[in-house]
């Protein structure tokens, strides 16, 4: 699993005075890097080398967030497949959980147009990272 600290910024407050519910995606993104790093470890994000496209995201959110209080962003894996797997996130403020949800990725050649088995080494980077739900 790995772990992140987020700010919430002011511009993330919407008029109810809690995070708005856009930024729960932006920061779940945020918590992929590590697992993009795998496939692209410079995360160099040419047409040429980039290796994923997400095809399926999710989220529930389960408590208000504010701001002023770092947001934990936990990221984890669920489900490898052939060519695609399958992340889960998490979003904890002050030890409570607040939103959670789920990105399926799927492992892409963008100039040939079409998806492409996972590489055993990279599968097994992926393993060292599964939680089950």
């Amino acid at each position: 699993m790995f772990k992140i600290k987020v700010t919430p910024r002011f511009g993330h407050i919407d008029g109810l005075r809690h995070v708005n519910n856009t930024v729960v995606a932006d920061w779940f993104e945020i918590g992929r890097n590590e697992i993009f790093r795998f496939f692209t470890p410079d995360l160099d994000l040419s047409y040429e080398k980039w290796k994923l496209i997400m095809v399926r995201t999710e989220f529930d959110f389960v408590g208000q967030m504010y701001f002023g209080i770092d947001v934990e962003i936990r990221t984890y894996v669920i489900k490898i497949g052939n060519s695609s797997f399958t992340v889960g996130h998490e979003a904890w403020q002050e030890g409570e959980l607040k939103a959670k949800g789920k990105a399926v990725i799927v492992h892409y050649d963008f100039i040939e147009k079409k998806s492409k088995p996972i590489p055993e080494e990279i599968k097994n980077k992926l393993k060292e990272h599964i939680l089950k739900e």
